[in-house]
Protein backbone atom coordinates (compact mmCIF):
# COMPACT_ATOMS: atom_id res chain seq x y z
CA UNK A 1 0.00 0.00 0.00
CA UNK A 2 1.10 3.28 -1.24
CA UNK A 3 1.20 7.06 0.57
CA UNK A 4 -1.42 8.02 -1.90
CA UNK A 5 -3.62 4.73 -0.96
CA UNK A 6 -3.46 5.64 2.78
CA UNK A 7 -4.52 9.04 2.14
CA UNK A 8 -7.47 8.44 0.49
CA UNK A 9 -8.65 6.09 3.43
CA UNK A 10 -8.25 8.90 5.85
CA UNK A 11 -9.62 11.50 4.43
CA UNK A 12 -12.25 13.87 5.31
CA UNK A 13 -14.88 12.46 3.35
CA UNK A 14 -14.25 8.94 4.48
CA UNK A 15 -13.67 9.90 8.07
CA UNK A 16 -17.45 11.94 8.02
CA UNK A 17 -19.51 9.02 8.50
CA UNK A 18 -17.50 7.21 10.89
CA UNK A 19 -17.36 10.87 13.15
CA UNK A 20 -21.08 11.44 13.10
CA UNK A 21 -21.87 7.51 13.97
CA UNK A 22 -19.36 8.08 16.91
CA UNK A 23 -21.06 11.56 17.82
CA UNK A 24 -24.30 10.17 17.80
CA UNK A 25 -23.30 7.04 20.04
CA UNK A 26 -21.27 9.30 22.70
CA UNK A 27 -24.37 11.46 22.80
CA UNK A 28 -26.58 8.87 23.39
CA UNK A 29 -24.50 7.75 26.60
CA UNK A 30 -24.32 11.12 27.60
CA UNK A 31 -28.22 10.90 27.54
CA UNK A 32 -28.49 8.10 29.26
CA UNK A 33 -26.31 8.86 32.22
CA UNK A 34 -28.44 12.09 32.42
CA UNK A 35 -25.41 14.50 31.84
CA UNK A 36 -27.16 16.40 29.48
CA UNK A 37 -30.28 15.88 29.48
CA UNK A 38 -31.11 19.46 30.92
CA UNK A 39 -29.23 20.77 27.54
CA UNK A 40 -31.45 18.62 24.53
CA UNK A 41 -34.86 19.24 23.53
CA UNK A 42 -37.57 17.03 25.29
CA UNK A 43 -38.30 14.60 22.49
CA UNK A 44 -34.42 14.11 22.61
CA UNK A 45 -34.36 13.20 25.90
CA UNK A 46 -37.53 10.30 25.12
CA UNK A 47 -35.81 7.87 22.78
CA UNK A 48 -33.54 6.61 25.71
CA UNK A 49 -36.76 6.28 27.55
CA UNK A 50 -38.88 4.59 24.45
CA UNK A 51 -35.25 1.97 23.46
CA UNK A 52 -35.67 1.04 27.18
CA UNK A 53 -39.05 0.39 27.02
CA UNK A 54 -38.48 -1.68 23.99
CA UNK A 55 -35.66 -3.71 24.97
CA UNK A 56 -37.42 -4.48 28.05
CA UNK A 57 -40.51 -5.80 26.21
CA UNK A 58 -40.59 -9.56 27.39
CA UNK A 59 -41.49 -12.20 25.26
CA UNK A 60 -43.19 -15.44 26.80
CA UNK A 61 -43.71 -18.77 25.33
CA UNK A 62 -46.36 -21.00 25.13
CA UNK A 63 -45.97 -24.74 24.77
CA UNK A 64 -46.47 -27.97 26.33
CA UNK A 65 -49.16 -26.81 28.18
CA UNK A 66 -47.05 -23.96 30.16
CA UNK A 67 -45.88 -20.60 29.94
CA UNK A 68 -42.20 -20.72 29.45
CA UNK A 69 -41.47 -18.02 32.38
CA UNK A 70 -44.02 -18.11 34.97
CA UNK A 71 -43.17 -14.47 36.74
CA UNK A 72 -41.68 -11.67 35.03
CA UNK A 73 -40.83 -8.22 36.34
CA UNK A 74 -41.30 -5.40 33.94
CA UNK A 75 -41.26 -1.67 34.22
CA UNK A 76 -44.46 0.80 33.77
CA UNK A 77 -45.34 0.53 29.95
CA UNK A 78 -43.56 -2.40 29.09
CA UNK A 79 -45.15 -4.32 26.53
CA UNK A 80 -45.15 -8.31 27.02
CA UNK A 81 -45.92 -10.68 24.77
CA UNK A 82 -46.80 -13.84 24.25
CA UNK A 83 -46.30 -16.37 21.57
CA UNK A 84 -48.56 -19.53 21.37
CA UNK A 85 -46.06 -22.57 19.76
CA UNK A 86 -48.20 -25.08 21.08
CA UNK A 87 -50.42 -27.10 19.09
CA UNK A 88 -53.29 -26.22 20.78
CA UNK A 89 -55.41 -23.38 21.39
CA UNK A 90 -54.70 -21.27 24.28
CA UNK A 91 -55.85 -18.18 26.09
CA UNK A 92 -53.76 -15.04 27.98
CA UNK A 93 -56.32 -14.13 30.62
CA UNK A 94 -55.78 -11.77 33.98
CA UNK A 95 -57.55 -12.77 36.85
CA UNK A 96 -58.37 -9.27 37.43
CA UNK A 97 -60.34 -8.87 34.03
CA UNK A 98 -57.96 -6.18 32.90
CA UNK A 99 -56.68 -8.02 29.15
CA UNK A 100 -57.80 -11.15 27.85
CA UNK A 101 -56.86 -12.72 24.72
CA UNK A 102 -59.00 -14.36 21.89
CA UNK A 103 -58.08 -17.99 21.33
CA UNK A 104 -54.80 -18.18 20.52
CA UNK A 105 -53.61 -21.01 17.75
CA UNK A 106 -50.12 -22.00 17.01
CA UNK A 107 -48.08 -19.26 16.14
CA UNK A 108 -50.18 -16.93 16.73
CA UNK A 109 -49.30 -14.40 19.31
CA UNK A 110 -51.01 -11.46 21.68
CA UNK A 111 -49.50 -8.20 23.33
CA UNK A 112 -50.34 -6.17 26.22
CA UNK A 113 -49.19 -2.59 27.56
CA UNK A 114 -49.12 -2.64 31.52
CA UNK A 115 -49.61 1.24 32.10
CA UNK A 116 -50.51 0.46 36.11
CA UNK A 117 -47.99 -0.91 38.59
CA UNK A 118 -48.92 -4.01 40.57
CA UNK A 119 -48.68 -8.13 40.38
CA UNK A 120 -51.06 -9.37 37.55
CA UNK A 121 -51.81 -13.16 37.86
CA UNK A 122 -52.82 -14.74 34.48
CA UNK A 123 -53.83 -17.94 33.14
CA UNK A 124 -55.13 -19.89 30.04
CA UNK A 125 -58.72 -19.64 30.36
CA UNK A 126 -58.87 -23.19 28.29
CA UNK A 127 -56.44 -24.67 30.73
CA UNK A 128 -56.70 -23.05 34.63
CA UNK A 129 -53.63 -25.11 35.29
CA UNK A 130 -51.29 -23.09 33.30
CA UNK A 131 -50.73 -19.82 35.19
CA UNK A 132 -48.01 -16.74 35.28
CA UNK A 133 -47.38 -13.74 37.20
CA UNK A 134 -46.03 -10.29 35.57
CA UNK A 135 -45.01 -7.37 38.24
CA UNK A 136 -45.17 -4.15 36.96
CA UNK A 137 -42.88 -1.37 38.96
Amino acid sequence: MNAAMIASYVSPANLRPLAGKFLRKAAFALVVKGVVSAAIPAACAEEPAQQLAAASAPTISIDNFAFSRSSVTVPVGAKVTWVNHDDMLHTVTDEGKSFKSDPLDSGESFSHVFDKPGTYKYFCSLHPHMTGTIVVQ
